[in-house]
């Protein structure tokens, strides 16, 4: 399908979907290269950021999507009568942290590192989209490894994991130079759910 209006069919395809695409497969429906559709979808998500509009578009990964932006979400809440996602918990931002920071592990190496039994957290975020199964290892017992999912890096509103904050470190020579309090991983997590 040639078209004259290559980001009007971008903004089409992105809002049609609900849910985000790939620049391969907007290539495909375009009849352009896959360069050209990042290009485009590039020059879109600026557009998009530099103006009052209720809806933005973000990338996640190596994929696109159109979303409403942030500071609407009272209105929609409302409009749309949902109700707040209940915060999570300490034990579930922390087994988060370990997942996001370390990923892909495996239940015992969440449960190593915390000291208690994770089957329950791992269920609760697993059920809410933020972590899911990446496969299983190749030892006895073929253990399953998680790894965060596309929704986490979208409430986080991150392109990928290598935006995640820095872990602090462990010199405290560092802390006293700098004279800065540093949050721990459960405390940057925490605070991007609450926004």
């Amino acid at each position: 399908m040639q078209t004259d209006n290559i980001n009007g069919a971008i903004e089409a395809i992105l809002f049609a979907n609900g849910s985000s695409v790939e620049p391969a497969r907007i290539a495909v429906a375009l009849q352009i290269s896959e360069s050209e559709a990042r290009e485009h979808l590039d020059e879109l998500m600026n557009e998009y950021q530099n103006s009052d509009r209720g809806i933005t578009i973000i990338k996640l990964k190596e994929s696109y999507q159109m979303v409403s932006v942030k500071e609407f979400a009272p209105a929609i809440r409302t409009v749309m009568d949902l109700r707040r996602n209940t915060p999570l918990s300490q034990a579930a931002l922390e087994v988060l942290a370990v997942i996001a920071y370390n990923q892909p592990v495996t239940k015992s190496f969440v449960e190593q590192i915390r000291g208690v039994d994770c089957s329950g957290v791992i269920g609760s975020l697993t059920s809410k989209d933020l972590i899911e199964e990446k496969g299983r290892l190749e030892l006895p017992g073929r253990p399953l490894i998680y790894g965060t999912t596309e929704n986490f890096l979208r409430c986080f509103n991150i392109s990928s994991i290598e935006e995640l904050p820095p872990l602090p470190e462990d010199n405290e020579e560092t802390e006293e130079e700098s004279g800065d309090v540093q949050m721990t991983v459960e405390e940057v997590i925490e605070e991007a759910v609450k926004e």
